[in-house]
């Protein structure tokens, strides 16, 4: 499969001596056949079950009067590419032509990519586990033949040019007719334009389910951590768009992740609640719970963190990449020092009061004080770094974070207190308690304050309406008896701590519930 012609033949030359690639998909012309998405799979070496190109179909109007509109959707080759920059080694980097790429070699398989992407353009091969997408074809574009797609296109739909040279279609097209790009609001700068697209095919909200689920010619049936395509509603359109074709997406993160933002919590209120007990006068520093209770606990909980974080990689062999080769605007890079940090603190601190030295315990306090709020609230710049996921960006996020660390470390270390002093239960049951107010409060304010896209509304619908509401509703409940702890004692702190975890998981996934192509 050669193009017939090298890729700058219509301007003779670049004026630029670095060319910048884009592509425009004319839909005036696309006849929905899928032969880019069969070209792709075959220069590309692509697994079934997985795409880095598709065409998705939506039906418009009531019979008689109806019309088919496609979407040629793959990777939009972001000038801010938010991939580029939540990917921890690099595996995902921008070319200096603009095209961006990846690296097999070096991918850790975190998923953070495939969270950040708007487009909803990035997928883990089945059969290696790295991340992958469309790059253009750029192994053919350094030789200087068209990408797989544009060569067997039958009716001339995709083209590719450089936007420095401008006699190239590209260039022409983009600055003389009407192109638009797929959800600018992200402010990434695609470089994937499309001519005549239709509005129905460019909002992945703008077209409903079919009843059923049953989408042509397969059924998007039960996949795990499936992301349903299309809109649950009735109320999102008024052309009636009924979405016919479309391939499955899965959610990056599963029950793993909901799971560690419960034991980093833990983590770090296990240390600060102690640590705030002791700056208010209610504990000496020599108190076995800041002693002994905040460095066990917390390391305890901090070890399952890790191993949960590892645990979700799709390549856990290749974790220490994070710390051999990091890519510094990444906060899964700065969690992992942060959490490494943390532990070497509490570390020190157990090491301490294992030789008798009180003292370097309580000076430690110094550093270990910001180190668990960090621990507790990164998170939130994590999850705000996966663009795609509107419910995530919440200004509520970090103090959120922050008072479930309070819950949680006051909870469990309640329920541990006999191992130190069981006369301090009932303080920590009061920490706990406040903590659970405080945490009800701004689930209330996160889930009535009006929130300023459909993404996000539709993510909170999911997660009070939808697929997680049991987990959402049944947290909520848990954690509204857990406000009865003084009076229930160790059953009402442990289904308090059930409901907390309960609504992290109803929150992590309902995040990522919602399409995004």
């Amino acid at each position: 499969m050669e193009s017939t012609k090298p890729l700058h033949a219509e301007g003779q030359a670049s004026v630029s001596e670095q060319p910048v690639w884009a592509k425009v998909i004319d839909h005036t012309r696309c006849i929905g056949c899928h032969a880019c998405t069969t070209a792709c799979k075959s220069e590309n070496d692509v697994p079934l079950s997985v795409t880095r190109t598709y065409v998705k179909y939506v039906d418009v109007g009531h019979y008689p009067q109806t019309r088919r509109s496609f979407q040629v959707t793959r990777c939009n080759q972001c000038a801010h590419a938010p991939c580029v920059t939540a990917c921890p080694t690099s595996a995902m980097y921008a070319r200096p032509d603009g095209i961006i790429d990846f690296d097999k070699s070096i991918c850790i398989g975190c998923k953070a990519c495939m969270a950040a992407c708007p487009y909803d353009a990035i997928f883990i091969n089945p059969e290696d586990h790295s991340a992958e997408k469309c790059n253009f074809c750029a192994h053919r574009i350094d030789v200087g033949l068209e990408p797989a797609c544009v060569v067997v296109c039958p009716t001339e739909a995709i083209l590719v040019g450089d936007m420095t040279d401008p006699l190239s279609k590209v260039n022409q097209i983009v600055n003389r007719d009407a192109v638009t790009v797929r959800r600018p609001e992200k402010e990434t700068h695609p470089k994937l334009f499309y001519k005549g697209a239709d509005q129905v095919t460019l909002d992945p909200l703008a077209a409903r389910r079919p009843a059923g689920g049953l989408f042509m010619w397969s059924e998007q049936g039960d996949v795990p951590d499936q992301v349903p395509s299309g809109h649950p509603g009735l109320w999102n359109s008024s052309a009636a768009a009924v979405l016919s074709y479309d391939v499955i997406h899965r959610a990056p993160w599963d029950w793993r992740v909901s799971f560690y933002t419960w034991t980093k919590s833990v983590s770090a209120g296990a240390y600060l609640v102690p640590l705030i007990m002791v700056l208010t006068g209610v504990l000496s520093w020599t108190s076995p719970i800041w002693t002994l209770g905040a460095p066990v606990v917390g390391l305890i909980f901090l070890a399952l963190t890790g191993v949960l974080l590892i645990w979700d990689l799709e390549h856990p062999e290749r974790f220490y990449m994070i710390l051999t080769r990091p890519q510094w605007r990444s906060w899964l890079v700065r969690g992992g020092v942060i959490i490494g940090a943390y532990g070497f603190v509490l570390v020190i601190h157990l090491g301490a009061v294992w030789i008798g030295s009180e003292e370097v315990a309580r000076r430690l306090a110094w550093v270990g004080a910001p180190l668990a709020v960090m621990t507790a609230v990164y998170t939130a710049y994590l999850f705000a770094q996966a663009t795609a996921r509107d419910l995530w960006q919440s200004s509520l996020l970090p103090p959120h974070l922050s008072i479930q660390a309070i819950l949680a470390g006051a909870g469990v270390l309640s329920l541990a207190a006999g191992f130190w002093d069981t006369g301090l239960a009932e303080d920590l049951v009061t920490w706990f308690v406040a903590g659970t107010a405080g945490h009800l409060l701004l689930v209330a304010g996160e889930v009535t304050l009006p929130h300023g896209t459909a993404h996000a509304r539709l993510a909170v619908w999911e997660m009070t309406h939808g697929r997680f509401s049991r987990w959402f509703w049944g947290g909520l409940a848990l954690s509204a008896i857990g406000l009865f702890s003084p009076w229930l004692g160790a059953v009402g702190v442990s289904l308090g701590l059930v409901g907390l975890a309960a609504f992290e998981h109803a929150y992590v996934q309902a995040g990522q519930a919602v399409p995004l192509a």
